[in-house]
């Protein structure tokens, strides 16, 4: 499975902002949920400029292990987020996309074409 689509919208997280795997999974309706978005992020490949830090568990919780939970804190804080006791600051951090990012975007070359009506 490609999870090129996740990786689109974690890239517009802004700096200083997070979103929640079940957020992410929400948005992009992923079948399997936050499970899905988990998947997804533990698959992120390196040096294509995803910003997987950016992604907590609900109410803020960094959930994975470490040595990257410890990377993850550290890329957070060094953007500004206040991160307490392994828990970001949602009511000061969290990103909500807007609508045109929620929207699940179908590749070109899975697009079926439009049936013509005839008269």
């Amino acid at each position: 499975m490609s999870w090129d689509l996740v990786y689109r919208l974690v890239k517009q997280i802004p700096r200083g902002r997070v979103l929640s795997y079940g957020a992410l999974a929400k948005a992009l309706r992923l079948s399997g949920g936050a499970r899905s978005a988990g998947r997804a992020m533990a698959a992120t490949p390196s040096g294509k400029g995803i910003p997987w830090h950016r992604v907590v568990g609900e109410r803020g919780k960094i959930l994975i292990r470490e040595p990257y939970a410890s990377l993850q804190k550290k890329l957070l804080e060094s953007e500004g987020v206040k991160v307490t006791e392994s828990r970001v600051d949602l009511n000061s951090h969290l990103w909500k996309p807007d609508k045109k990012s929620m929207a699940k975007k179908t590749p070109a070359s899975k697009k079926r074409p439009r049936r013509r009506v005839q008269k």
